[in-house]
C-alpha cells in the first residue's frame, strides 16, 4: 500500500511529459528531413527558420493587435452565441409547446453549413467586425442548444416528482432542479461552445477579409508572401490559444462539479 501511495505522491510532484513525445519526435523528424534534403526547403521550411520568424512577430506589436482582436471577436461571439444558446435549451427542454413550434425549425437551420451562412452576412452586414461576430456567435449557438437541451431532458422523473411534491414554484423548479441537474451537460456544451466559436472565429477572418488585424491575417498575409514559416508560426499561435480555452474549460467544469462523485474506471 505504501508503495501505491508513494508512487501517487511522485506522480503528483512531476508533471506527466508523455504527451509531448509525439510532437518532440515529429519536429525531430521535420529538422531531420530539412537538414538533409529529402524535402523542398521551399515548401517545408526548416524549423529554426520558424523559430526565427516567431522571434521577430514577438517583438512586433502588431502580432499583439492582431491576438487582441481575434480574442476580442471570439469572447464576444461566444457570449452572444451561448447565452442565448442556454435560453433556447432550456425552454425546448421545458416547454412542449416551443418543442412543437420551434424545433423543427431549429432543427432544420442546424442542417446548413456555417459556413454557408457567410454570404448572405457579408451581404446584409458587410465584411466587418458585426458580420465576423454574429458568425460567431452562429458557431457557439447551435452546440450550446444541444448541450443544454439533452441537460434538461435528463432531469430524473424522480427528482421532479420531489420538486412537485415540495410545491416548487417556476422559478424554483429551473434554478434548484432544472439548472443544477444540467449543469454538467451546459458545462460541456460551454466547452465546445467556445471551441467552436474560435474555430468560427479564424474561420471568418480568412473569409470574411477586410484588411483588419486578426490572427486569420497572419497566414493570410504568409500565403501572400509566399512565406511557409509565416503561416506556421499563425497555425501554431491559433493552435495554442485552442488549446489553453479547452484547459481552461476543462479546469472550469472541474471545480464547479466538485460536488460529482468521481467517476468509476
Amino acid at each position: 500500500m505504501s508503495t501505491s501511495s508513494d508512487s501517487l505522491q511522485v506522480a503528483r510532484k512531476w508533471p506527466d511529459w508523455r504527451p509531448l513525445a509525439l510532437p518532440l519526435a515529429l519536429i525531430a523528424l521535420w529538422a531531420l528531413a530539412t537538414s538533409r534534403g529529402w524535402v523542398d526547403t521551399k515548401v517545408v521550411v526548416p524549423p529554426a527558420q520558424v523559430l526565427a520568424t516567431a522571434w521577430q512577430e514577438l517583438f512586433n506589436p502588431t502580432f499583439y493587435q492582431g491576438v487582441a482582436l481575434s480574442l476580442w471577436r471570439d469572447l464576444s461571439g461566444f457570449a452572444l452565441g451561448s447565452t442565448a444558446g442556454v435560453l433556447l435549451g432550456v425552454l425546448l427542454g421545458v416547454s412542449p409547446l416551443a418543442r412543437w413550434m420551434i424545433g423543427p425549425t431549429f432543427h432544420s437551420l442546424r442542417q446548413v453549413s456555417l459556413f454557408a451562412w457567410l454570404p448572405l452576412l457579408a451581404a446584409v452586414a458587410g465584411s466587418g467586425d458585426l458580420s465576423k461576430i454574429v458568425f460567431v456567435a452562429f458557431s457557439a449557438f447551435y452546440p450550446m442548444v444541444l448541450a443544454t437541451l439533452e441537460g434538461v431532458q435528463g432531469v430524473s422523473a424522480a427528482h421532479a416528482e420531489v420538486a412537485r411534491v415540495y410545491g416548487f414554484s417556476g422559478p424554483q423548479r429551473l434554478f434548484r432542479l432544472i439548472l443544477p441537474s444540467a449543469a454538467p451537460q451546459i458545462l460541456s456544451g460551454i466547452q465546445l461552445a467556445l471551441i467552436y466559436a474560435w474555430l468560427g472565429t479564424i474561420g471568418a477572418e480568412f473569409l470574411l477579409y477586410d484588411f483588419s488585424n486578426g490572427l486569420g491575417q497572419i497566414v493570410i498575409k504568409g500565403r501572400s508572401a509566399f512565406r511557409v514559416d509565416v503561416i506556421l508560426f499563425g497555425l501554431f499561435v491559433i493552435g495554442l490559444i485552442g488549446y489553453g480555452f479547452a484547459r481552461l474549460t476543462a479546469r472550469l467544469e472541474r471545480r464547479l462539479l466538485r460536488w460529482r462523485p468521481p467517476a468509476l474506471h
